[in-house]
């Protein structure tokens, strides 16, 4: 395991993530492992930001859906259908007392500004911890530059930025006036 200046240890897995998206597999078809690192990478941000390896279960839960309806509602607009799959899951799995908190942290998780609302704090170090996936770790949010390295070395891109590029630029051109509809304020 690697550790950043904090003594966090990169984490390698996640059953839950796993068990999550092979379920999912053919939704995401050849993006499966870009879309799996992403939330491996997502979830060990957190975990630093948290300064705890211990991910609560709604943190997981919404990870796993948080843009899953890309591929599943081939959509760039995914966080309602997003949402409905973790409802959908949460239902299934008799995890409904979740649901508040996996719907916020998948709704919110690219607002613009500091979440406040309830569940504010798991919200908030989800927020940031996708925003430093997003940037390539150029928004560290304090996070230690080789921690990010290790966490990138164990989760590669694999094609995840690039997929994500595609689509937005799709989505400019088929919308010019919605770019990116995920973006709260």
């Amino acid at each position: 395991m690697s550790h950043d200046t904090n003594g966090i240890p990169v984490v390698l897995a996640f059953p839950l993530i796993d068990e999550v998206l092979r379920s999912f597999a053919g939704a995401l078809g050849a993006d499966f492992d870009a879309y799996h690192h992403h939330v491996c990478r997502v979830l060990n941000y957190f975990c630093a930001l948290s300064s705890d390896t211990n991910v609560p279960s709604a943190v997981l839960v919404a990870a796993s859906f948080h843009d899953l309806g890309i591929w599943t509602s081939r959509t760039f607009d995914y966080l309602e259908p997003s949402i409905r799959e973790a409802g959908a899951y949460l239902a299934e799995q008799r995890l409904e007392h979740l649901r508040p908190e996996v719907i916020v942290i998948i709704d919110q998780h690219h607002k613009l500004r500091p979440y406040r609302g309830e569940f504010a704090a798991n919200v908030e170090a989800y927020r940031r911890a996708d925003l430093v996936d997003l940037t390539f770790g150029a928004y560290r949010d304090g996070i230690a530059a080789p921690f990010i390295r290790a966490v990138e070395a164990a989760f590669p891109d694999a094609g995840f930025h690039r997929r994500l590029a595609t689509l937005a630029w799709r989505q400019f051109r088929n919308s010019p006036l919605r770019p990116l509809p995920m973006l709260r304020w």
